[in-house]
């Protein structure tokens, strides 16, 4: 009777866990329309916080490596490779925003050396631990566009 109860709870977490996933675009089917992504990856709103987390982390987002962002100065060595992020929402609507996140060679050209953050299409000397992966999550793209939207001038 124990392991018939463990059984169906098991199948009822993998149930659930797929059913979370079920809603996020895959990477190979995110629509790009006027250097836009109008439809979010997952269906949820991101989590601001969770995005400047994501955004700072060196393993993840990296962003830091190349912007500055003057909101995270507890985060030490800020690049000047590209733009400031600060006013970033005043530059840029949600949706140009996830685009660039999502993959930025799709918005400027195949010359930046922006990574796409949500694409298979990671060029050329890619860790090998990210080979056939995307560098973030759905969830995570939509909580560092939810992060990017609260920098206003």
């Amino acid at each position: 009777m124990r392991r018939t109860l463990t059984a169906i709870a098991a199948v009822a977490v993998c149930a659930v866990a797929g059913m979370a996933r079920a809603g996020e675009i895959a990477p190979a089917d995110v629509a790009f329309e006027d250097m836009a992504v109008a439809t979010s990856l997952t269906g949820a709103p991101g989590n601001p916080e969770e995005g400047a987390k994501a955004l700072a982390n060196r393993g993840l987002g990296n962003c830091l490596a190349c912007h500055a962002v003057a909101a995270l100065t507890k985060e030490q060595f800020h690049g000047d490779v590209a733009p400031a992020l600060d006013g970033v929402a005043d530059r840029w609507s949600p949706e140009e925003l996830r685009a660039i996140v999502v993959d930025a060679k799709q918005v400027f050209s195949d010359e930046t050396m922006m990574p796409g953050f949500y694409s298979l299409n990671l060029g050329k000397d890619v860790r090998k631990d990210l080979a056939g992966k995307t560098i973030l999550t759905a969830q995570q793209v939509e909580d560092v566009v939810a992060y990017l939207a609260t920098l206003k001038e």
